[in-house]
């Protein structure tokens, strides 16, 4: 009798656990239903920047006597709770899993983008319209046409919460975050400079203040202090290890071969045997246009300049009965080819767009065959940042190449501009507030357009900390003692000096790039 009432239950019990398993399992796909559901899905983003949609940065320039990259003002608004904003990296696995918050710093952001491009912001408002990026490898860099309508900006809304690593301190749960670069203070290090005018052999003669006969020397003495932590001094044999085998190119306009002699000459710092550096086509540097490339033997790398005003093409036109020069905001520049195969891109532009140096935008910026009549700076900007962008997206490969963008770097004309007889004499130490109190609106283009690039791209943002230090420019001694010229600079910078604090921050991304590529090999 037992062992027939044990047969008869086990058919009862295989029946109670079969049912359980397939509760179990009904229970998880609905579960896995409704979370597919409540996520977000993915956008396709492009650089639609259509003014009868969401009309794109077009800002009014309203006459300020300010310099021209500081004409118009931003307030920027916070949405408490929603967003913060602020400069660093986050390893993919936080990214991913959602391990992060981001800390929002109003004024300067430094925006950092490692080899992953994980996420992207979003800002929203009336007047300033950014396209939302979920999915960064559908996302497009072609635009539409948008029209000379202007806006004034009058404030910037982070409506979003950030989904990724584009802001300049990604703050992790674990409570490490990395420095924000943009926010400190200028404080005298006597261990300053890092080099001389004597030691390095680079300095151009515009440059070259002390050579030129400026007496005072404290303008070198400045270091950039982060307000939170500190960036490592520049570790000239360490550089040259990061960039072995490497091109490391420096694309843009004057103001980048300001920054990349400053490389030069920190480089030197490790080069036992100055005859193992040289220009690869005995070029002499000079104050004028050049194409430049020296070659460090020892480290098998090469630290190049090329010349590009407005990163778009410069040519000629016919309007009218003659041919005039313009420029070609639909087409890179014509020297692009020499750049795709860099390890390293730093760009810049910013310091030729101005009313002065475009001609009001009257029969200048060309679009195909079409020379446009009138064309305001800001949407010429843009259009030639998209051209930029969509070039950077089909030529370089994000695997091979890490991209900077270095933002404007600031004037301190007082007094009237550059061939107004401005002039910046007076000044032998840094202010103690910001020259301006503007949001450059060429840095607001650039981070706009950049942040809907498929090509991951880290904005260098020097405006800040560079807007204190109006004792930093050549302004009389950018030239030989004895010249006649009237005319100051005080848009350049003497070196050693301020662009040295640019490639210490270069130095410092780099740094942060090769401790994220070992984390991921881990």
């Amino acid at each position: 009798m037992e062992k027939q009432r044990s047969f008869s239950i086990k058919p009862t019990r295989f029946l109670v656990f079969t049912f359980t398993i397939c509760l179990s399992a009904v229970f998880l796909i609905f579960f896995s239903v409704w979370l597919v559901k409540i996520s977000p899905s993915p956008q396709e983003n492009h650089l639609e920047l259509d003014s009868n949609k969401d009309p794109s940065v077009q800002v009014q320039e309203n006459g300020s006597p300010v310099a021209e990259e500081y004409e118009s003002e931003f307030a920027v608004e916070e949405d408490a709770g929603e967003s913060k904003f602020a400069a660093g990296e986050a390893n993919a696995t936080d990214v991913l899993n959602g391990n992060f918050t981001i800390t929002t710093v109003a004024y300067f952001s430094s925006i950092v983008v490692n080899d992953t491009l994980l996420g992207d912001t979003h800002l929203a408002k009336s007047d300033l319209a950014v396209n939302q990026s979920e999915n960064v490898e559908d996302c497009g860099s072609n635009g539409s046409d948008c029209n000379s309508k202007q806006q004034h900006v009058s404030d910037i809304t982070f409506s979003k919460k950030i989904r990724g690593p584009r802001s300049s301190v990604i703050e992790k749960k674990s409570g490490r975050s990395v420095c924000d670069v943009t926010i400190g203070k200028w404080i005298i290090d006597e261990s300053y400079p890092l080099y001389t005018n004597i030691s390095c052999p680079f300095i151009d003669e515009g440059f070259s203040c002390q050579a030129n006969g400026r007496q005072d020397k404290d303008y070198m003495k400045w270091r950039w202090k982060p307000q939170d932590c500190d960036i490592p001094r520049f570790n000239a044999t360490h550089m040259l290890e990061l960039i072995r085998g490497k091109r490391l190119v420096f694309v843009g306009d004057s103001i980048n071969r300001n920054q990349w002699e400053s490389m030069l000459c920190l480089l030197m710092g490790a080069v036992k045997d100055p005859k193992k550096v040289y220009e690869t086509h005995g070029r002499r540097i000079t104050k004028g246009k050049g194409n430049y490339s020296f070659k460090f033997v020892d480290y098998k790398c090469t630290v190049e300049f090329y010349v590009t005003h407005f990163l778009v093409r410069e040519g000629k036109a016919r309007i009218g009965k003659r041919r005039s020069q313009t420029l070609r905001i639909d087409a890179i520049d014509r020297g692009s080819s020499r750049w795709t195969s860099a390890d390293i891109l730093v760009f810049n532009t910013a310091h030729w767009w101005s009313h002065h140096k475009t001609r009001a935008g009257i029969n200048y910026y060309q679009e195909g065959d079409q020379v446009h009549a009138r064309l305001d700076v800001s949407t010429a900007f843009q259009r030639a940042l998209m051209t930029w962008a969509s070039w950077v997206d089909t030529h370089i490969h994000p695997r091979k190449t890490q991209v900077f963008f270095r933002t404007s770097s600031p004037a301190h004309f007082s007094g009237g501009q550059w061939n107004t007889g401005g002039h910046c004499r007076e000044a032998s130490r840094p202010l103690k507030e910001r020259y301006s109190t503007a949001y450059p609106k060429k840095n607001m283009i650039v981070e706009q357009v950049t942040r809907q690039m498929k090509t991951p791209v880290t904005i260098l943002n020097i405006t800040g900390l560079s807007d204190y230090r109006i004792d930093g420019h050549p302004s009389t001694y950018g030239r030989k003692s004895g010249s006649k010229s009237g005319v100051q600079d005080c848009s350049h910078w003497c070196l050693p000096g301020v662009p040295d604090t640019w490639n210490e921050i270069l130095y410092y991304h780099l740094q942060l790039t090769q401790q994220h590529r070992i984390k991921l090999a881990e």
